[in-house]
């Protein structure tokens, strides 16, 4: 089996790659520091499995897993985070991957799991997939989860505004809207909801 890894940290990305190089079905074929990096040398190595921290510069593991999906369907991707919230973990699935897990398997765990994806299983760590069933779906729509996202750095309406190609009233009451909705009183408690849950 072929497999990438993407890991911006070096330590540890560099100590996976060797612990996988001991099962002898596994081969890492390449090894990203960063998202685009990893989308050029998928697309250079053609692996079978990519293993993609969430939170990687560049491109994130969904963002990655998004242009595989499309790029080379073959691929089975799978995203591992120490940020296993259950937003994450369904937009991971709608971008298309095919596993989903925490940073604190191990490396034999891992393989197993590679093994499992290349059979053509998807795997869910439990733990997680419980959490998202408990939690349920977000009540936001598409527009107010982008601009929620443009608000997340403080930004003011007019930049949000421009930014999304919107009007500054058109921007407030989508902002309004979505504040409304988590029960909340001000835009800047909507962020740190929806950034806590997930959702963006």
């Amino acid at each position: 089996m072929r497999v990438l890894l993407a890991e911006d940290e070096h330590l540890i990305r560099g100590a996976l790659a060797a612990l996988l190089s001991y099962e002898e079905d596994i081969d890492v074929v390449a090894q990203a520091g960063d998202g685009r990096e990893a989308v050029d040398l998928a697309l250079e190595h053609h692996p079978d499995v990519a293993v993609l921290d969430l939170l990687l510069p560049g491109a994130d593991g969904i963002a990655i897993t998004e242009a595989l999906s499309s790029k080379l369907p073959h691929c089975r991707c799978i995203i591992v985070t120490s940020h296993g919230l259950p937003g994450y973990l369904k937009r991971a699935l709608a971008a298309g991957a095919a596993g989903f897990s925490s940073k604190t398997l191990s490396a034999s765990d891992l393989a197993d799991i590679i093994r499992t994806l290349y059979r053509g299983v998807r795997y869910i760590e439990p733990s997680l997939a419980a959490e998202a069933i408990s939690v349920g779906e977000s009540p936001l729509t598409r527009r107010e989860t982008d601009l929620l996202s443009l608000a997340a750095d403080g930004a003011p309406i007019a930049d949000i505004a421009e930014r999304a190609v919107l009007t500054p009233g058109t921007v407030r009451n989508y902002l309004s809207s979505a504040t409304s909705k988590l029960g909340l009183s001000n835009r800047h408690e909507a962020v740190h909801e929806a950034q806590a849950r997930g959702w963006i």
